[in-house]
């Protein structure tokens, strides 16, 4: 995603015009339907980055080679899992703390944390098992 992406900018503008047009009653609908289009552009440029790297792994395992992960490349992944976290974490707020309180919002964000921390984890070497191998690593 472009650092200053314009039609996200027109998006928002439009948003707070329309917040002083409606009114603050009409100010939680404006900002969720903002967030789903955040959300949706930032889903378009991951999909759009997973299918190139896919592309490129593709390209270098047909030429026969290993294909090999940049520490950009682990940095990116991370960010946009990152990312994408905490956008899905506003809304399953919300949820949580209309349905269950502060007992529900706790167990929401004890699972996000928990599912960041397994994707981190992945790259620690100290946290697999000696000598085991997986399927999904050759």
């Amino acid at each position: 995603m472009e650092a200053h992406d314009p039609e996200l900018k027109k998006e928002l503008d439009a948003t707070l015009h329309a917040r002083r047009e409606l009114g603050e009653e009409y100010e939680s609908a404006l900002v969720d339907s903002f967030l789903e289009k955040v959300g949706q552009r930032l889903d378009t440029v991951v999909d759009r980055r997973v299918r190139r790297r896919l592309a490129e792994q593709q390209t270098v395992l047909a030429r026969g080679a290993r294909p090999r992960q940049s520490a950009e490349a682990n940095f990116g992944e991370r960010f946009g899992f990152g990312i994408i976290s905490l956008v899905l974490a506003v809304p399953l707020s919300a949820i949580a703390v209309v349905n269950a309180d502060l007992v529900g919002l706790t167990v929401t964000w004890l699972g996000i944390v928990g599912v960041n921390a397994a994707h981190a984890a992945r790259g620690w070497p100290w946290l697999r098992g000696r000598g085991e191998t997986s399927d999904w690593e050759d």
